[in-house]
Parts: C-alpha cells; structure tokens; sequence
C-alpha cells in the first residue's frame, strides 16, 4: 500500500460539481492512497496507524512536531490507484501493480475505518468516481509513505 501525504490548510473533492469530502480550514492531511495486489487488512491497518502518527504537523514554534492524533487534525482520505503506475518504460504508464477495484475499495475502507477507530475525523471521496480535489498544500509538506 502506497500513499502520498500532503499537508494542508484545507481540501475537498467534488464528484460532478457535488463536494462529496472536506477538511478545513486549519491543520490536516489529504491522503491519495493506492492499494496493490498483495496488500491485506493488516497493511490497511498499519497505513492508519502511520497516518494517524505521522508528526509532520507544526507544533508552537513552526517545527514539524505533531501528528494528526496530537492535534486532532482531520484528514482527507482519497482512493488512487495512478499512485501504483510504473512509468519505466515508455510514454504509457502501466497499471498491473494496482490491485482490482472489488480488492482496493475494501482495503481503502480498512484504513479509514480504522482511522475513525482510532479516533480521527475523516473525509473521503467516491471510490471509482471523476474526482476534482482542490487542495491548499503547506510548507509545502509532502511525503510518500509505504506499508
């Protein structure tokens, strides 16, 4: 399981003009996750524990010291399975590595579920839908992070 991490001001994603998950505005993380054929629940949790812990969030002093769980900070949680291409060869990405929409939906959902067990507010979008997300990213603070 991959994800690109970005911190935020705030963001959202809109399905057909129709905003379907928001964060913000104040500190979160929107979270593009892409799921791969040996992924399993136990990667799921893993990747919401590492989410949830991740200490990329300003502390007092501006250091990158907090994680969403110290500040209960939001998150905005994105299916993506582009984030599995592999572009090595050629102009045409390849998408083998991403697993299957009836396989990553579930998986996708584990991690946020889990997520909301752990005691965090999370915004999704629609899983197989034309996603527009607007973002505003800061610092900017980006990080890929693998189970």
């Amino acid at each position: 399981m991959r994800a690109v991490v970005q911190r935020v001001t705030r963001a959202r994603v809109t399905v057909g003009g129709e905003e379907v998950g928001a964060i913000g505005p104040g500190p979160g993380l929107a979270v593009l996750v892409g799921v791969t054929h040996d992924d399993t629940p136990a990667a799921a949790q893993r990747m919401a524990a590492k989410l949830w812990g991740l200490r990329i969030l300003a502390d007092d002093d501006g250091a990158m010291n907090l994680s969403c769980a110290d500040r209960a900070a939001p998150l905005l949680v994105v299916s993506q399975f582009t984030l599995l291409g592999d572009a090595s060869r050629g102009r045409r990405p390849s998408w083998i590595a991403a697993a299957r929409p009836e396989v990553a939906e579930p998986l996708v959902g584990a991690v946020v579920e889990r997520l909301r067990d752990l005691g965090a507010t999370v915004a999704t979008g629609r899983f197989r839908a034309h996603m527009q997300v607007e973002l505003v990213n800061d610092g900017p603070v980006t990080l890929v992070v693998d189970t």
